[in-house]
């Protein structure tokens, strides 16, 4: 991944079989650089805290990243953003149940198939920066109060209905598009917590695990930076 020029931010294994990170420098937010398989990251150990009104749990995280600049991606914010990784399922959503409605891909034959996929990733793509530039020019709205099908309504219908397309206007980052999803906010997305349980396969007998919790819950977060010991 790091070859590409992306960078990553994982979560890693801790106790005896996690993986040989040693502390090279210690940095002023509790994170230190370090060297896995060859490459130079960065690690964060935080102990998370989420409360519930039903129970309160605590683990401690570990992640790696290649972002080795603590002013710039600092470890506590990091850490949250972590947390919303979950997120990637709303992106599925977005492609198969607002894109497509529902529908399954028309091609007939793989390369049909391949152009398919790629214009429709490359739709969201666009609408996606679209999205962005919108935060950009209002930072002060989280991206996840923007709606995506207010966004793709609203491009649909400058390219259907030609709307808004107007000579001689003056382009910004907000455009159209943007500016119809600043007028239809969604609310802020609170914590929620869901406890893990094993997904059982389909059998004719009942699962024994008559009593497990499977609602969500409105939570809170506390996060605490562990700084390393850096040994002798």
């Amino acid at each position: 991944m790091a070859e590409t020029g992306a960078d990553f931010l994982f979560r890693a294994r801790t106790g005896l079989s996690a993986m040989k990170l040693p502390v090279l420098q210690q940095l002023a937010d509790g994170s230190y650089l370090s060297h896995a398989a060859g490459q130079r990251v960065r690690v964060i150990d935080a102990e998370l805290t989420v409360t519930t009104e039903a129970k309160t749990l605590t683990a401690e995280y570990r992640l790696v990243t290649t972002l080795l600049d603590p002013i710039q991606a600092p470890a506590l914010g990091l850490v949250r953003l972590y947390h919303e990784r979950w997120e990637i399922e709303t992106a599925y959503c977005e492609l198969k149940s607002r894109i497509l409605n529902g529908r399954v891909l028309r091609g007939r034959h793989p390369a049909a198939v391949i152009q398919e996929t790629w214009a429709l990733l490359s739709c969201y793509q666009v609408l996606r920066t679209a999205m962005t530039d919108v935060t950009l020019r209002h930072p002060e709205i989280d991206p996840d109060r923007l709606s995506f099908t207010i966004g793709l309504r609203s491009a649909r219908d400058q390219v259907v209905q030609a709307r808004g397309i107007l000579s001689g206007t003056v382009v910004d980052l907000v455009g159209r598009i943007g500016a119809a999803m600043l007028a239809e906010p969604l609310p802020a997305r609170r914590i929620r917590s869901r406890p893990r349980v094993v997904k059982r396969a389909i059998s004719k007998y009942r699962a024994k695990e008559r009593d497990v919790d499977r609602r969500t819950y409105p939570a809170t977060l506390d996060t605490r930076i562990l700084t390393p010991d850096p040994g002798p």
